[in-house]
Formats: structure tokens, sequence, C-alpha cells
């Protein structure tokens, strides 16, 4: 006598089932999807190429007068200069670069997607309540599930592991958004009507502004999360750094693997410390410190 649980449901019908009906959709539409994402794959490519046709230094003093103009302290400045410094001085400058493209346009895509979905949240309960499970979703499977129908869909290579670092990352800034135009005084929106704005008046010109700490940091974690892709998407053919921490997996060489790395902590460290600096600025400007 068996004790295994009662087969309810006859999984491998709908296993075969769902295999197929994919199976089709990679037939009939995967060269219109192809097309589709091609300006995508170009805007990428070329993002990629420009970073690594500039010189280094010029793209050391692009970072750190990004830093400059985000926290206006020297400290950071300085660090942020050492740190794009120190990428080159490990060698892995064009990996670095490769790095920052995918991660750069990843994070663009997930905000102009994610944005406009966090404000519809905020001014839709019903549109709140469909949402969260999906984002819940999307933060807890595992990831290398993300890669299996965008692989079959466009075969390996940067546009499926574009998607992926996407879908990834795209919840915090959706969440963010959502939570920092919720948690804007009640007051201040009444104030604002009361003076006759519209509610696209009240949205641009109270809520937004109020919430846009709160957006930034939603920003921020997105960008985190697409950098922290980068090893799981080079091995479905996205290059950069994540391609030489695999290759120093399977080659068993722990130098190349641990420069790799460094290179991966040193971005991280950068633009965590630009967007961080922004933010606290923003909330200096809108005296929302304490």
């Amino acid at each position: 006598m068996s004790n295994g649980f009662p087969e309810l449901l006859d999984i491998r019908a709908f296993s075969i089932a769902l295999d197929d009906g994919f199976t089709q959709i990679v037939i009939k539409y995967g060269e219109t999807l192809e097309w589709i994402f091609l300006p995508v794959l170009k805007m990428l490519l070329g993002m990629e190429k420009a970073l690594l046709w500039l010189p280094w230094w010029v793209v050391l003093l692009g970072l750190t007068g990004l830093a400059w103009t985000a926290s206006r302290r020297w400290g950071i400045t300085l660090a942020v200069a050492a740190l794009t410094f120190g990428i080159g001085l490990i060698g892995v400058w064009e990996q670095a670069m490769a790095t920052i493209a995918l991660m750069l346009v990843a994070t663009m895509l997930a905000v102009l997607i994610g944005l406009p979905v966090g404000i519809g949240m905020s001014r839709s309960n019903r549109m709140q309540t469909t949402t969260l499970p999906v984002l819940d979703i999307m933060q807890t499977m595992p990831i290398f599930v993300y890669l299996i129908p965008f692989v079959m869909l466009f075969g390996p290579g940067k546009i499926p592991a574009l998607l992926a670092t996407i879908v990834f990352a795209i919840p915090p800034v959706i969440r963010l958004t959502n939570l920092g135009i919720r948690q804007v005084d009640r007051e201040i929106i009444e104030a604002a009507q009361s003076f006759g704005a519209s509610p696209l008046q009240v949205l641009f010109s109270a809520q937004i502004p109020l919430a846009l700490p709160a957006i930034l940091a939603g920003i921020n974690q997105t960008t985190m999360m697409a950098l922290s892709m980068v090893v799981i998407a080079s091995m479905i053919g996205a290059g950069g750094l994540g391609y030489q921490v695999l290759q120093g997996i399977q080659r068993l060489e722990i130098s190349k693997g641990l420069l790799a790395g460094l290179g991966i902590v040193f971005l991280a460290i950068i633009f965590d410390r630009i967007a961080q600096s922004y933010g606290r600025r923003v909330h200096k400007t809108l005296k929302l410190e304490d």
C-alpha cells in the first residue's frame, strides 16, 4: 500500500499540454517577438559599444562627476573615483562596461514599466490587490525559472538575459512607488484639491514630488537587483563580469572568479552610493528628515 499523496490531478498531462502550448507559441510568434525586441537589443549593444569606445578616463570622470552632482560630498566622490579606477586596475574594465550597459538598460526599462504600474496601484485598491500577489511570485520564484521561457523564445543571448533581469528587478520600484504615493499626507492632498487641482495635477504637483524619496529608494533597489543578476544572466549569453565568474567556476580558476567578483562589488558600491546620496539630498530638499 502506497503512503504517497493521492494523485488528484494528472500533472503529467498538464505538463505535456503546457510544454506543447508554449512550443506552439515559439513556433508561431518567435520571429515576431524577436523583431519587436530588436530595437532593445540594438540599444543595449549600442550602449555597450559606446562605453567600450570611450577612453577609460572619460568614464571615470563621468562617474565621478555624477557622484559629486548626487552627493556634493568629497568623501563619496573620491571613493567613487577610486573604485572606478580600481575596476581598471584589476583588469576587468571591458567586462565591467558590458555589465554596466546591461544593468543600465535593464534598470531604465524596469523604471519605465514599473513607475506607471506603481502609480496605478496607488490610485486603485483593486489593482493593488491584484498586483501584489504577482509581485510576490516574481520575487520568490527561483531566478532560473525566468530563464526557461525567455531562452525558448529568443535562444541564448542578451535579450533573454535582459528580460529575465527586468522581471527579477522590477518589483521594488513598483512596490515603493505605490507605497510612497499612498503615504503622502492626506491633508496636503485635500489642500491641493481645495485650490481646484485636478486628480492629475494633485498627482504630479504634490503626490509624486513628496513620494520621490521612496521612489528613488525603489529605483536604487531595482538597480542593485539588476546588478545581482549578472552572474546568472551570463549563463545564457549576457557576457560581462558574470561570464568571468562563470568561467572561474567552470575552470576552477580562483583568481579569475575573485577579480570578477571584486569588479561586481565595486560597481554595486559605486551605483549604490550615487543613488543613496541623491536620495538623501531629495530628503533634505523636501525637509523630510527628522
